[in-house]
C-alpha cells in the first residue's frame, strides 16, 4: 500500500469518529492528533534513553516498561478523539498510582526546578511540557468534538508523572535537580 496519493490532499484529511469526516489540516482535532503524536516520539525517545541507562539503575529499567505503557495509552487517547478507545479510569489510576510510588522514593520538593539534569531526566522535562500543549489542544478539541471526560484526566495526569519522573531519574543518576534561586 503507497502512503502518498500523487494528487495531493488539497490540504484536507479524513478523520473517524462516529462516521468518517473531512477536516481541514488546521483544525483543532488534527492539531491535537499532531500533538499527541509529538508527545509520543518523545516518550518514544524517554524510553531509549532508559534502556540505555538501565545497567546504572535497575528502576530505569522498570521505568522504560512502564513508559512503553504510556505509549500505548496515548495511542488510545488519540482514538479516543476520533472513533473509540479503550482508555479507562482504571488508567488513570494506575498512572496516579505510579506517580505515588516514585515521589516516595524523593526528598520533599522545597524550591522550583529547573528543567535539566541528567540527559534522561532532561528528557521527561521535555515529556512534560509537550503534554502540557497536548493538553490545552486537547482542551481546546473538546469544545468542539466530544472527548470523554477520561482522557482529559488522564492527559492532566500524564504531566504530573513526568515531572516526579525527571526528578526520579535524576535522583537515580546521583543528579541533583536544578533549583530556582531564590531572590
Amino acid at each position: 500500500m503507497k502512503i502518498y496519493t500523487r494528487g495531493g490532499d488539497g490540504g484536507q484529511t479524513r478523520i473517524y469518529a462516529d462516521k468518517p469526516l473531512k477536516v481541514e489540516k488546521s483544525d483543532i482535532i488534527l492539531n491535537c492528533y499532531g500533538d499527541i503524536d509529538e508527545l509520543n516520539s518523545h516518550v518514544g525517545l524517554l524510553v531509549s534513553h532508559c534502556q540505555t541507562e538501565q545497567t546504572l539503575n535497575n528502576n530505569v529499567a522498570q521505568e522504560a516498561k512502564w513508559l512503553q505503557q504510556v505509549q500505548q495509552n496515548l495511542f488510545q487517547l488519540g482514538y479516543a478523539i476520533s472513533a473509540t478507545s479503550s482508555l479507562t479510569n482504571d488508567d488513570v489510576t494506575a498512572l496516579e498510582q505510579r506517580i505515588d510510588v516514585l515521589s516516595e522514593l524523593l526528598a520533599p520538593q522545597r524550591h522550583f526546578i529547573l528543567p535539566g539534569g541528567h540527559v534522561s531526566a532532561a528528557q521527561a522535562h521535555v515529556c512534560r511540557t509537550v503534554c502540557r500543549r497536548a493538553e490545552r489542544t486537547l482542551v481546546a478539541a473538546s469544545q468542539q468534538h466530544p472527548v470523554p471526560a477520561t482522557t482529559l484526566a488522564y492527559i492532566n495526569r500524564l504531566s504530573d508523572y513526568f515531572f516526579i519522573l525527571a526528578r526520579s531519574l535524576n535522583h537515580a543518576s546521583g543528579t541533583s535537580d536544578i533549583q530556582v534561586p531564590s531572590r
